[in-house]
Order: C-alpha cells, then structure tokens, then sequence
C-alpha cells in the first residue's frame, strides 16, 4: 500500500517504470478524445467541482485512463470525499500512476498522470481515510469505466513466520506472486528488526497476487487455515510475539463477510478456537530483499528443514488438485 512518504519519493526521485509505453503526436490524441477530455488530459486543464460524470457513480469495475484504456483505479477503493471530484485511496497497481511536482497557481501538489502515455488525471493530497492517508483526485474527464478485471486480485494474510506461509502459496495453482511483508502495525516503513521487538504493532504477512478464477479467495482462505495453526494467539511453534499473529486483512464488504464465513467453517476442524484476527486492510511495506523467495533459496538451512518442509508437505497432502507443478 502506497503512503505520502512513497508519493513524496516518487515525485522527488522518479516514478516506477510502467509495465508500457503510448505515445501520439497532440493531432492523434485529438482525433480520439472529444475536446473536454483533450482539454484535461492532455492540456493539463480541470473540470468543474461536481460535473464529473464519476462523481456519484460506485457500480463495480475498474477505471481506467481515457487515452490509453489503462487500468488506473479499482471502484472498490473510491469513496466520498465531499471534494466534487471523484478520489480513490489508491491506484490499481503501484506503477499504474506517475508523479510530478506542480507550483502551478502558486501552490506546490503533487500531480498524478498515466504512467503508460502521461495522460493528467489529477492530484493527489496527504487528507484522504485511513491506513493510506491518501486522496486521489481525479478527473472524470481523464477516465473511462471499463470491464472489472476478475483475473487479478491480492490477499494479505498472515500466519506466522511469512518464509513458511511465503513457501506454501507459491505452490499453489493460481497464485502469481507472493511477497514478504509487514502489515498491522502503527509504524511507517518498518524493518524486521524493529518488527522483532513487537513495539510496532505489526505482523508478518504474505502478499499473495492470485487469479480468482482459478482459485476463488474462499479456497485461498481454506489453505490458509490449513497449513498453519489458527487457534494459538500471538504464536506458530517455537515463534512467538505479535508478529506471529494469525491475522486476515480484507480490502472490502466482500472479502470480510467471505472471510468471516470461512473462519466459522474450519472451526470445526480443530478443537481449540480459532483466534485468527479479521481486519481492515492496513499500509503494507514490503519485507526487505533477503526475506523474499527465502524457502526456496535456503532449503538446507535447519528452519526451513524443521519448520517449513512439514508445511509444504501438508499442502501436498491436503491440497493435491490445488497444486502447481513442483517449484
């Protein structure tokens, strides 16, 4: 999850480079766009507060940039923010967006493009809800609603020490990426040895990239529950502290209700209650270099022998159709 601290770097130091580029001459541009989206989008102008055709429409699906088509924001992360234009808390994907500084009309903000073809969406500002703290606010003009993307979706989840729960998802059909990370805490931009000292509220967690039509977000949470132990608080094994917390960070209504379902049904599966703690998505920051793809590059070292092969070997047992062929 993206901060102002990112946006700040980001705007400072360069933004990340998008997954493509799109470039037209202006006579291009203008034979695609009507002249208000010309006007805004490429001419860097601003619609009046309140006449954006988004301002008051929340139908699912994701909006995406009206010179290129693509992706910027999910409507799931749009929200009211009684500005008259529409904001969302934050892009679809951390290189989706690019930043600029703007001193334009003797303020200084922080400009928010495309990073595909520069297209001016709007600003964002350090005053939108929590846990990013961020508003983007964006023009009508410079989006097109376009069809919900229901072949990419993210979890963060939680369940001890993120090597093992980081090696288990890897091999799970679906998943396209898992990353090691911290999530929970009050503390901006955390190390693990600051994580260690259980002072900064976080917890270790995984963020998994999956497709949901491959595997549905009820079957990911049905591992999850599976391959750790869900009823020990603050604890996995010889780990302890409250960063080994069993812990589920839902993004919306949906993922909590599905979550919150899935919990009561795999309570019957052991005897002591299951304490795994269900909440709003918190600001992620991703673990440092040397804790990612860990299981993988050190299957010799003990923990991974101890700890995390009986794991792995669970999902194997438990999970056969689910599998991806061996990593």
């Amino acid at each position: 999850m993206l901060t102002w601290i990112d946006v700040i770097k980001f705007a400072n130091n360069g933004s990340p480079a998008p997954d493509r580029r799109v470039e037209k001459t202006e006579e291009e541009w203008k034979t695609i766009l009507t002249p208000s989206q010309f006007q805004i989008a490429r001419l860097k102008g601003t619609e009046r507060a309140g006449t954006g055709e988004f301002c008051e429409r929340h139908e699912p699906g994701l909006y995406g940039c009206v010179c290129c088509d693509t992706p910027l924001f999910d409507s799931r992360l749009k929200f009211e923010s009684g500005s008259g234009w529409p904001s969302f808390t934050q892009p679809v994907k951390e290189n989706a967006i690019k930043y600029e500084k703007d001193t334009s009309y003797g303020m200084v903000r922080v400009e928010v493009m495309c990073n595909t073809c520069d297209a001016h969406q709007g600003h964002v500002f350090p005053d939108g809800p929590e846990p990013s703290g961020l508003r983007y606010c964006i023009n009508s003009a410079s989006m097109k609603l376009i069809e919900e993307d229901k072949t990419e979706a993210t979890a963060i989840l939680g369940g001890g020490c993120f090597w093992c729960t980081e090696a288990v998802f890897q091999r799970v059909k679906g998943v396209e990426k898992v990353e090691s990370g911290y999530s929970g805490g009050t503390t901006k931009n955390p190390t693990y040895r600051e994580i260690g000292t259980g002072r900064t509220g976080h917890a270790e967690v995984i963020k998994i990239t999956y497709n949901p039509e491959v595997l549905p977000y009820a079957d990911l949470l049905r591992i999850f529950f599976s391959t750790h132990d869900p009823t020990t608080l603050n604890r996995q094994g010889y780990d302890q502290g409250t960063q080994y917390r069993s812990v589920i960070f839902y993004r919306d209504e949906d993922e909590k209700q599905t979550a919150e379902a899935v919990k009561a049904e795999m309570k019957d599966y052991f005897d002591d209650p299951v304490v795994t703690e269900i909440s709003p998505l918190a600001a992620y920051y991703s673990a440092e270099e040397d804790h990612q793809n860990y299981y993988n590059e050190n299957r010799q070292q003990p923990y991974c022998r101890a700890i995390i092969d009986p794991k792995v070997q669970k999902l194997r047992s438990m999970f056969k159709d689910r599998l991806k062929e061996e990593v």
